[in-house]
């Protein structure tokens, strides 16, 4: 089927670039009104008792807080005549604006847990209301009304889940991400490749990737919950896999053209051979993307939209574009080229072919200390502590994080932290009291609210009713927490009070931000195994056909699972224990699940992308009668230089993820980088030939009755198939 388009691609190469450019024209107008329909939360089950227990409090009580006014005063306390007149104003406004409900302020209603201890500060709690489409945006018009402001009696601060403001933010992170990334690939691929005709060619195919994607996410925005975070992966993906893609096709190419071979025949060659390879390997990225699908946070299924999308487009674009492109060029792919900078591939050969034969020589001298150092690497991994993103994912000069520290340092509790308890049914009063009444003497929790009063530690502060707590057959019971609510502490208070019996003739539901957490992490936990099942198998299935024994899928994934645990290490000593926060300008914090699982699958799915890249070439001369050491000799001579220039280039537009505000994305980038640049060095390049050299001729075992499987369904890049191609 290769030889075929190939053959097509090149009777009719301006007319198949014709149509890629008016596709890219296209998507490029569909993809620019994707951006303004991208979601900011989707962390959590929405099946879940927590989400369910939201969806109520947001529909019939004013909805959870999920903005936090605060309210400093520039002389004295908050309650002075100047500072509560200040207040109460703000309260006011606040009530009037059409797009917050839920207002909950310590000037109205004074209670303790809304006031610092040293009375200095007070809060002011909002709820934004409307319809999910725009919600962003009008977060932004009170954050940017608010933030900061001063009437010389106070100053006021926003922090809250929304006050994050996650999407403006990721959305300059991705532009300045971008404007780093696109001209150090640009300046690197020119000293790659020498030339600068062929550098700007893998740009070529990560714009028609990224841009076509951008269309395909506007086109699923239309029915479903897509997360603004897809667009990093889109960036990062399409960038990498373009440069990837094009650089194995390219130096295949040339290898063609400094063979002999005119354009054409070259173009039929590469795409055969190469283009096989990626084909393969863009379907082992995709399986392992896919895995994202099990799971239901729309948050992690956005990055199977987009990963998926990329890749496949990206794989288009290697295999139609590019191609089109090198018939057009022919010889001239090499104009402005430097000799001096782009060394000659057989020299290039020799060095990685020493340089696996050493280790081939010396597998275990060389193997363990690396292996030993990964491994220590990965120790941090026992101490893995998770949560969902807060203010601490920002710097500690934006204003939600500095509302954070103050919640955190000098308030009773965190009102917006809060336990939100819905009572479904229509129990008698008494027995909600006396729920309320069993509720508040748990430790941790500070304070109860009810429609009929106020409980503390087991008795009735206030008596004072609350109509705004009662709906058709719904009571909401709200209670104060004082841990940090990814902390066991609280956890342990969420399990307690769902534990606790329901007042007679009702049901209860408990949400909020504890309660959402632990849910959303039994959703990852509770898919965890499918997920995994479906890429294993599908990565040994495709492995074993790839190279026709069933050592190499086990070892390729043992592999790839040594460089994982090494990174999760890393990420975890940086990120949660804080030793990156001076460097980085965030506060160490638990590590959001979602984002582990994403750096896991797309690390995973870029490991097994080198894998295929060397083990095809090791795979060929296995066939052409080479022996197991002399193979890897060769695959690594053939694919080292190639390899390590993919990760290199791939892992810069990862790295350029550092340059953000929000620290999940930082470490998604540092994370997937090193994770890349580990793969393509340490487990390519020192572990996959010490493992083979260790094992010899036994690391192509297969029974019987699977190397017949293999024989009739295998995938090979041989020779063979090159010249008759040809």
């Amino acid at each position: 089927m290769l030889s075929a388009l190939a053959r097509l691609i090149v009777r009719r190469a301006r007319l198949v670039l014709v149509l890629a450019l008016i596709v890219v024209v296209i998507s490029g107008a569909l993809a620019a009104g994707v951006f303004s329909r991208l979601g900011t939360a989707g962390y959590d089950d929405p099946n879940s008792a927590s989400s369910q227990a939201q969806r109520l409090v947001n529909q019939n009580f004013g909805g959870q807080p999920d903005l936090v006014f605060l309210v400093r005063s520039m002389h004295g306390t908050v309650d002075e005549t100047a500072a509560k007149a200040s207040g109460q104003a703000l309260t006011q406004r606040l009530s009037h604006d059409p797009s917050l409900s839920g207002i909950t302020s310590y000037f109205t209603t004074p209670a303790l847990s809304l006031r610092s201890r040293d009375a200095t500060e007070a809060l002011v709690l909002a709820h934004v209301t409307g319809p999910d489409k725009g919600i962003d945006e009008r977060t932004g018009e009170i954050l940017d009304r608010y933030n900061n402001s001063s009437d010389g009696a106070t100053k006021i601060l926003v922090g809250g889940p929304r006050g994050l403001d996650l999407g403006r933010q990721t959305t300059s992170d991705v532009a300045l991400a971008e404007s780093i990334a696109v001209p150090v690939t640009l300046a690197l691929l020119f000293f790659i490749f020498g030339s600068a005709v062929a550098a700007l060619l893998p740009l070529a195919v990560a714009l028609f990737a990224m841009v076509t994607t951008l269309a395909e996410l506007f086109v699923i925005t239309q029915f479903t919950d897509v997360s603004v975070f897809a667009i990093n992966l889109v960036t990062a993906l399409g960038l990498g896999l373009g440069v990837d893609y094009a650089l194995l096709l390219v130096s295949r190419y040339r290898e063609e053209l400094a063979a002999g071979s005119d354009s054409g025949p070259a173009v039929v060659t590469t795409l055969t051979t190469a283009g096989r390879t990626i084909v393969f390997s863009g379907i082992t990225v995709i399986v392992a993307l896919a895995a994202l699908l099990a799971f239901p946070p729309y948050f992690i299924k956005s990055f199977a939209y987009s990963g998926i999308a990329v890749v496949a487009f990206a794989v288009i674009a290697a295999l139609v574009v590019l191609p089109a492109l090198l018939v057009v060029l022919g010889h001239r792919i090499n104009s402005g080229r430097l000799p001096r900078w782009f060394p000659k591939t057989g020299a290039d050969n020799q060095v990685w072919g020493r340089m696996a034969a050493v280790v081939l020589s010396r597998p275990v001298v060389i193997g363990l200390p690396v292996l030993l150092v990964l491994l220590a690497v990965a120790a941090p991994l026992i101490k893995l502590q998770v949560g969902n993103p807060d203010d601490r994912v920002l710097p500690t000069s934006a204003p939600a994080h500095q509302v954070g520290d103050s919640l955190r340092q000098d308030f009773e509790g965190d009102t917006s932290d809060a336990l939100d308890i819905v009572v479904v049914g229509t129990p008698a009063a008494a027995d909600v009291d006396d729920y309320a009444t069993r509720l508040s003497t748990l430790d941790g929790i500070v304070q109860v609210q009810t429609s009929t009063g106020t409980w503390v530690k087991g008795t009735r502060e206030s008596s004072t009713p609350d109509d705004a707590r009662l709906a058709q057959g719904q009571q909401r019971i709200t209670a104060v927490i004082t841990p940090d609510p990814a902390s066991a502490a609280a956890k342990r208070i969420v399990e307690q009070a769902r534990a606790l019996p329901a007042p007679a003739g009702s049901t209860i539901l408990v949400s909020g931000p504890t309660a959402l957490l632990i849910d959303g992490i039994a959703a990852v936990t509770d898919h965890l195994a499918l997920a995994a099942a479906i890429v294993l198998i599908a990565t040994l299935i495709m492995l074993f056909l790839l190279t026709g024994s069933i050592v190499h899928p086990i070892r390729a994934v043992v592999g790839n699972a040594i460089t994982l645990a090494a990174t999760m290490g890393i990420a975890i000593w940086v990120f949660q224990f804080g030793h990156g926060d001076a460097l980085l300008g965030f506060t160490g914090a638990p590590l959001n699940t979602a984002i582990l699982l994403l750096t896991v699958c797309v690390a995973f799915g870029l490991s097994m992308d080198y894998e295929v890249f060397l083990m095809s070439r090791i795979a060929e001369a296995r066939e052409h009668g080479q022996t197991s050491a002399e193979s890897v000799v060769t695959g690594v001579g053939q694919t080292g230089r190639i390899i390590t220039s993919c990760a290199f280039l791939l892992a810069v537009s990862f790295f350029t993820f550092l340059t953000g505000q929000v620290s999940m994305i930082q470490l998604f980038g540092l994370a997937t980088g090193l994770a890349i640049l580990i793969d393509a060095t340490l487990v390519r390049a020192v572990l996959v030939p010490a493992f083979m050299g260790l094992v010899g001729e036994h690391v192509w075992y297969a029974p019987k009755f699977l190397a017949r499987v293999h024989d009739r369904f295998g995938i090979s890049e041989s020779a063979p198939v090159m010249a008759e191609s040809a």
